[in-house]
């Protein structure tokens, strides 16, 4: 291997605050990365293509728990429901309904984070905080017991402004506050909040973060 792995891993996992977990986001990264990974400890990885997924998921440790952080269609949630530990990006009540009725076959509660959209990018998808508010308040999801919803995701803009992506974090982390008080005061489950990726990460951990998702400084460049 020629990428230093388990000591990237290490210098990341050192950087973190108590409390803040990481996911290491593995995609379109070889199996001996994930096992290089998988050997210091790391448990949490995060993929966003589903053939990709399934060929990892069946060749290596049955403990991994997967993250799934891109955007899934629909018509894709059957084949990793049998799995899948989290789905991280949830943007419509059409999916969450699909992810509850794919796990019920399966006998299996999935956990998912909303995703939200704050960043100034079109091509950032997620809900806008107005349609996360009524997909909430309409409450069909208290009568989908396969799925639990564990909290928020988010993408900050790409920029160098520093104060911007802090100011997104920001308003996620107040937002988080909002809905865990309306909704799911009584719910210790719902505690997560997923922003920080390799660029941003330190300043998500200031901004209210409890789980980033760090793949190119860990892995190194994706091989397509």
């Amino acid at each position: 291997m020629d990428y230093d792995v388990k000591g990237n891993l290490h210098e990341v996992l050192g950087s973190l605050p108590a409390g803040v977990s990481l996911v290491a986001i593995s995609k379109f990264h070889p199996n001996e990365f994930i096992e290089a990974a998988y050997a210091e400890g790391q448990r949490i990885f995060g993929e966003s293509h589903e053939q990709e997924l399934a060929k990892k998921v069946a060749s290596l440790p049955k403990d991994i728990q997967w993250h799934f952080i891109g955007h899934l269609q629909s018509n894709k949630v059957k084949y990793i429901a049998p799995y899948i530990s989290m789905i991280e990006s949830v943007d419509s009540l059409k999916l969450l309904k699909e992810i509850n009725r794919q796990a019920a076959k399966h006998d299996r509660v999935v956990k998912v984070l909303l995703e939200l959209h704050i960043a100034e990018e079109d091509t950032k998808s997620g809900l806008s905080l107005d349609a996360c508010r009524e997909i909430l308040e309409a409450g069909e999801w208290r009568e989908m017991p396969h799925v639990q919803i564990c909290g928020l995701m988010m993408m900050a803009s790409n920029t160098d402004d520093e104060q911007q992506i802090a100011s997104e974090f920001d308003e996620a982390a107040q937002f988080f506050d909002e809905v865990k008080a309306k909704y799911f005061a009584d719910d210790d489950a719902f505690c997560e909040r997923s922003w920080g990726m390799s660029h941003d990460y330190h300043i998500a951990v200031k901004h209210g973060s409890t789980m980033v998702r760090v793949g190119t400084t860990i892995f190194g460049p994706r091989i397509y």
